[in-house]
């Protein structure tokens, strides 16, 4: 995981015209600094800034989805930038369908928004736990961070916004492109994902990820496509380890 800066800004200190927009103001002073630790997680943090939209795919344990969305926090609380959401985006379950699930979409979505909430935790300096269950109670309140499954993209345009498409692999070649046609005005959108570990079975659909990316490789003027592999690795220990030994049989 990329490195955490100490911040000595003061929190919630002169907040901009679109935090006041917002129900509940959020400063940028909260937000700790974070650094790249590797070679291609550098790169990404430079195409991001360049305003590429991003394909970050590759190894297990490299911090992808991690340093997207704090690049895309970043940016929303920026209030020199255009953007005033985060969407993430994923296939929820294998069948790609979530309405047998009880409640509402938000309701239906919460059990995958778990380890999302772990990584805007360590990206938010707070004084206590509570204090955290706050601020991202208000993020997601404000709409700020909205979670949507593909089944619930279809047919919305979406402008002044960063789009992070998580767990991309598992989307066929027809959910990625209706992804990427929604894109509107003032919109970045980043797709993270690791085509050797998908969970589809059928032949065709593994496929998917692997022609949507061919034709992402001849718009490089708009695309940065990233590739993390074994030496970008974060985790430590264990986890490590068995990413290293799982990647080196071909598993």
């Amino acid at each position: 995981m990329p490195r955490r800066k100490k911040t000595d800004q003061p929190i919630g200190v002169g907040l901009t015209t679109k935090q006041m927009k917002r129900k509940k103001p959020l400063s940028a002073g909260y937000l700790v600094d974070i650094e790249p630790i590797t070679e291609n997680q550098k790169i990404l943090f430079k195409s991001y800034s360049e305003g590429k939209h991003l394909i970050a795919y590759g190894a297990a344990g490299t911090g992808k989805t991690f340093v997207t969305l704090y690049n895309a926090i970043k940016d929303v609380l920026d209030e020199t930038t255009p953007y005033e959401r985060i969407y993430i985006v994923r296939s929820l379950v294998a069948t790609r369908e979530i309405g047998f699930l009880p409640g509402d979409h938000e309701d239906k979505s919460d059990i995958y928004q778990v380890p999302y909430k772990h990584m805007v935790k360590y990206m938010f300096q707070m004084p206590s736990d509570a204090d955290f269950e706050m601020l991202y109670g208000n993020l997601k309140q404000q709409d700020t961070i909205k979670f949507w499954s593909t089944s619930f993209i279809r047919g919305t345009t979406i402008d002044q916004a960063i789009v992070l498409v998580d767990e991309s692999q598992n989307l066929n070649f027809h959910e990625l492109d209706s992804i990427i046609t929604r894109v509107g005005e003032d919109a970045k959108i980043i797709f993270c994902g690791d085509a050797s570990q998908t969970d589809l079975q059928k032949t065709n659909e593994k496929n998917g990820i692997l022609d949507f990316m061919k034709i992402i490789e001849q718009m490089p003027e708009l695309f940065a496509m990233i590739e993390f592999d074994v030496n970008d690795i974060v985790r430590s220990g264990l986890v490590r380890d068995y990413l290293i030994k799982k990647m080196a049989m071909g598993m």
